[in-house]
């Protein structure tokens, strides 16, 4: 009993299989590596008979699902309780991060998925659904008291009526995860079992210290970000993911292949595992895929290689900015295009700066942790700019961060070597690549020398 990384859980199932199992599992991280993790447990499990009965944590009753955990059953065999998405180990760190979630998934005409992380904000705050009204009833200063950030300060109507199907609680309804640990500590019957998943835990909540010492717990968390060490953790486990899919079709990958195909995914193991199936679907009898099957069959995302040019250009790196410029162009991205990206990324860098020039709150250099519990809800209270302050946290670090190793005059520089070539791009026979090149360079050169590695 225990935590356990990802690459360890044959030893657990080993374990299970030779009679060693407890009725508490829990596997949080990345959520395809969960569902997959969750997948194996569930089979070595039920290996003597048994089954499973799936629950969704965002929207299941914490005291139902009690009742249900400890209810003798006739069926035969183990009864293997999985509750997908569970909010219980949510902390108030993530409750912007879940109302972006929602907002997002709005926006995208989807909305279970809203409600979902609706219902996970709710839970996170502790917050009854009592009335027809429940957003909008919280007032402006009791919402981060609930929630951790700042109040949207938008009409949630939206969001009250998304939830209008939820069932109404009782106002001295009692927190059932102290049920769930006293019940636990006590021991569930005999053939009851608890498999939880959740992309988010915190690690301070009693819960999770109390199923790390009666259960098992397994961390399938990915490192984030595009730091060396982040991309090759992610690299990795593509690249086992990727294996896995073309060993059960009797297929092989060139290297270079396998590296491209990570270059037009990125880190999406469910992205990866369907375009894998689809280009071994593509290459019927031939084994080997080559990197020219990955070409043909698997696009690379406009936004996505947009992205990429702005990170290369941030981090001053040429070879990797003219690398990326050239998969942009070969894909039939017009130059105009680049140039209006480019021009969000420097706009965006420069209001930065200018919120770094103001005597209140003050920049300094500071830690992520310092910059999202202090710094950043500081500079929310002023009012200025709040569209641009509604990102995640993290991400605004790292642009601030950025932002501060520019000066705001190079910055207007910028700006203005880019409104330069845009009107050589409408007005002149240079061809677009010639131009974009040279812009970049010029963009790259009033950063200061390179510190890529060449």
């Amino acid at each position: 009993m225990g935590l356990h990384k990802r690459a360890e859980i044959g030893a657990l199932l080993e374990k299970i299989a030779q009679g060693e199992r407890c009725q508490v599992y829990l596997c949080f991280g990345e959520r395809y590596l969960c569902r997959q993790a969750a997948e194996q447990l569930e089979e070595r499990l039920l290996a003597g008979g048994g089954a499973v009965h799936s629950l969704d944590g965002a929207v299941e009753d914490g005291s139902r699902l009690l009742s249900r955990l400890l209810s003798l059953t006739l069926l035969p065999g183990l009864q293997v309780y999985r509750v997908t998405d569970t909010t219980l180990f949510h902390s108030r760190e993530v409750g912007e991060q879940l109302w972006d979630k929602a907002c997002k998934a709005r926006e995208n005409d989807k909305p279970r998925v809203a409600l979902r992380y609706l219902s996970s904000l709710l839970q996170l705050g502790s917050v009854s659904v009592q009335t027809p009204a429940v957003f909008s009833d919280i007032s402006v200063d009791q919402w981060p008291k609930l929630f951790g950030f700042p109040h949207p300060g938008q009409n949630l109507s939206w969001a009250d009526e998304l939830l209008g199907g939820i069932e109404r609680q009782p106002a001295n309804a009692k927190n059932p995860v102290d049920k769930l640990m006293t019940a636990i500590k006590a021991g569930l019957p005999p053939y009851n079992l608890l498999l939880l998943t959740a992309e988010h835990v915190d690690k301070r909540k009693k819960l999770f210290t109390l199923i790390k010492k009666h259960g098992e717990i397994i961390d399938c968390s990915v490192a984030e970000g595009s730091s060396r060490s982040a991309v090759q953790q992610q690299k990795e486990v593509i690249r086992e993911m990727v294996q896995a899919v073309l060993a059960k079709m009797n297929k092989t990958i060139e290297p270079q292949a396998l590296e491209t195909l990570f270059e037009r995914v990125g880190f999406h193991p469910v992205g990866a595992v369907l375009e894998t199936e689809k280009i071994a679907l593509y290459v019927d009898e031939r084994q080997r895929i080559s990197r020219d099957d990955v070409d043909q069959m698997v696009g690379r995302t406009r936004e996505d290689a947009i992205f990429e040019l702005t990170e290369a250009l941030g981090n001053n790196n040429p070879a990797r900015v003219m690398t990326v410029l050239d998969h942009l162009l070969s894909d039939a991205v017009h130059p105009l295009a680049i140039i209006a990206s480019l021009r969000n990324y420097l706009r965006r860098l420069l209001i930065f700066r200018s919120l770094q020039n103001r005597e209140t709150p003050l920049w300094s250099a500071m830690s992520s942790n310092d910059f999202q519990k202090i710094y950043l809800p500081a500079l929310k209270e002023t009012g200025v700019w709040p569209d641009l302050l509604k990102g995640h946290p993290y991400a605004l670090y790292v642009g601030f961060n950025k932002a501060s190793q520019q000066s705001s005059g190079n910055l207007k520089k910028a700006l203005t070597l880019l409104l330069e070539a845009e009107f050589k791009l409408k007005g002149s026979p240079i061809p677009g690549r010639i131009v974009i090149e040279e812009l970049l360079l010029s963009l790259m050169k009033l950063q200061g020398p390179s510190t890529a590695r060449h």
